[in-house]
């Protein structure tokens, strides 16, 4: 039955988004090897039980990993390496929003699954910095489908509140799992089973899971593209002022996350003489916040659906604050605190706007999420795309408490803007632009004989 089926969508589109982040994170422990044997002047990749010659530290280092630390032309390998996949989803996600809108949500849903499993295969063969390289792009292309197309497709079927806020927040929670679960999952296999084995494992993951979509919606005989509407294009939708508003508090909100990921753990050595796995496990704790987020927001959006616009805000300003607490603390237990905040925050900002931005489809547009939600992959895009290049040379050029201040100013001066979604999320649901184009009274002779033609 349909609402079983839109359950095991939820499902794939679930497990599609925590692949992406695992497989977006599951680098960080291992990039230093691939790095350090590429130059020769350190130890290869160990194989399957053996260990690297770094000794106990490099040990701890894979097994609680974080960020690596690189210096000269290493940082800005390490850089370009992690930014690239966020900067070909950025350019991608335009075209790829467009061709969702036009064949449905299945079918690219399928293409992004299809090549993250080719990009998971080429990490683990990769023997060289060009293959990385390419593998880490080939994984935004699929992103760009896989991501865009699942969201869209949650927000399509979930088409009633507050189930599609629901289904939603469940989205956001495994991508929060995937990407603090990854690192430990990447160590731990790596050092015990070889390079080749985490990817190896996610790439079989992500092959069931196509499998399952193919099972469960064959492309070919759903028909699900010859019942949606044309959708509204994306420059139309970008120009829209309450989606720009959106797009910009999603990309604002997830700046403090990017930048502070490749820089926190050097900080911390530098300013506390944190450990190697204080400084692998610094967000791990985090992701309870962000579980907590989600549900409260889901709960309270259930109850008070018009104040949407004020739990993002609220978590503006939770992230602005949070952000400028950090810079102040001087032990491990310390920094979690501020950390925990920042993602809580953005589980708030999260949660509320992902299913404000279909709201404002269904109510100003066409009832297509293809997209709508390619302008909010491109959002986070934007700040995944500039913290791995821009956040360390911020860091250099002006320091690590200028770099958090002055991502906490901005968090806290965008959260008023949200005002301006106040008029909105207090409008009553509606049908899309079409069908109330469809429900008015005819206005002409030849608008009554179509009228009548479809009531016949």
């Amino acid at each position: 039955d349909a609402r079983r089926q839109r359950r095991l969508l939820l499902v794939i589109v679930c497990v599609a988004l925590l692949l992406d982040n695992m497989l977006y994170m599951v680098i960080v422990p291992i990039i230093p090897d691939y790095i350090a044997a590429m130059r020769g002047g350190g130890a290869a990749a160990p194989a399957a039980g053996g260990n690297e010659s770094g000794g106990s530290s490099g040990n701890r280092s894979r097994l609680f990993p974080r960020y690596p630390a690189a210096t000269g032309n290493e940082d800005v390998q390490i850089g370009v390496l992690f930014a690239s996949k966020a900067i070909l989803q950025l350019l991608v996600n335009p075209l790829s929003g467009t061709f969702i809108d036009r064949v449905g949500y299945d079918v690219p849903l399928l293409i992004g699954l299809a090549v993250m499993f080719l990009s998971t295969a080429t990490f683990a063969f990769a023997e060289n910095y060009a293959t990385l390289f390419a593998a880490r792009s080939l994984q935004g292309l699929g992103s760009a489908f896989a991501d865009t197309a699942g969201i869209a497709m949650i927000a399509d079927r979930y088409g009633e509140e507050p189930a599609r806020s629901r289904a939603l927040g469940t989205a956001l929670a495994f991508i929060s799992f995937g990407s603090l679960a990854a690192p430990p999952f990447g160590g731990v296999l790596y050092e015990f089973a070889g390079k080749r084995v985490p990817f190896l494992v996610l790439a079989c993951v992500c092959l069931l899971d196509g499998l399952l979509l193919l099972v469960l919606v064959p492309p070919c005989v759903s028909g699900a593209r010859a019942n949606m509407p044309v959708g509204t294009p994306i420059h139309r939708l970008m120009a829209d002022p309450y989606i720009a508003v959106v797009a910009g508090a999603l990309t604002t909100c997830n700046i403090p996350l990017a930048f502070l990921e490749p820089t926190i753990a050097n900080w911390m050595k530098e300013s506390m003489g944190a450990t190697e796995w204080e400084m692998g496990l610094t967000w791990l704790p985090a992701f309870f916040p962000h579980v907590l987020g989600v549900y409260v927001t889901v709960r309270l959006a259930a109850k008070y659906p018009h104040l949407q616009w004020f739990y993002g805000a609220l978590g503006m300003a939770i992230i602005g604050a949070s952000s400028c607490v950090v810079p102040a603390c001087r032990n491990f237990g310390q920094v979690v605190i501020p950390l925990c905040g920042i993602c809580f925050g953005i589980a708030l900002v999260d949660t509320a706007l992902l299913p404000t931005l279909a709201f404002l489809v269904d109510v100003r547009h066409v009832s297509v999420y293809g997209s709508i939600y390619a302008i909010a992959d491109i959002s986070y895009s934007v700040a995944y795309a500039l913290g791995p290049i821009v956040a360390g040379q911020i860091v250099h050029t002006m320091g690590f408490v200028q770099l958090n201040l002055g991502m906490g100013l901005a968090n806290v001066l965008y959260a008023p803007v949200l005002l301006f979604l106040k008029n909105v999320c207090q409008m009553k649901p509606s049908h899309s632009e079409r069908n109330i184009l469809l429900e008015e009274a005819p206005k002409g002779l030849y608008d009554t004989i179509k009228m009548e033609e479809r009531k016949g």
